[in-house]
């Protein structure tokens, strides 16, 4: 079976690791695509190539301004990758729970070792 393009697929768009970098950067508000290249450091080439896929699959939104392009995040379009990781919250949360007593033990462990 083909693997849907990453235009159409927002995990796959999310799974690069440069595009993560450009959402982290437009969730503290709204920028030109020119701050987005001076921040990252990265060639403007770059920076658009994976705005435009971020744009693609709905999780940034573009508007001019002038002749500025200012894109900003569409965070409702992480709802499905947030209700995805929430589906383990349970798991993770026993798994620090047992982790949590197990150095609780050990601490007192070492408490009783000491006393002695």
């Amino acid at each position: 079976m083909a693997r849907t393009a990453t235009t159409f697929d927002t995990f796959n768009a999310v799974a690069e690791p440069k595009r993560r970098k450009v959402l982290e950067m437009l969730s503290e508000g709204e920028l030109p695509v020119n701050d987005i290249v001076t921040r990252l450091g990265w060639p403007q080439p770059v920076v658009s190539k994976h705005l435009g896929v971020l744009k693609e699959v709905g999780l940034v939104s573009m508007r001019k301004n002038g002749r500025q392009r200012v894109y900003r995040l569409e965070g409702e379009q992480l709802k499905p990758i947030h209700d995805w990781a929430k589906s383990f919250e349970k798991s993770w949360s026993e798994r620090l729970d047992r982790l949590d007593e197990y150095l609780q033990e050990l601490q007192k462990e070492e408490s009783d070792d000491d006393s002695k």
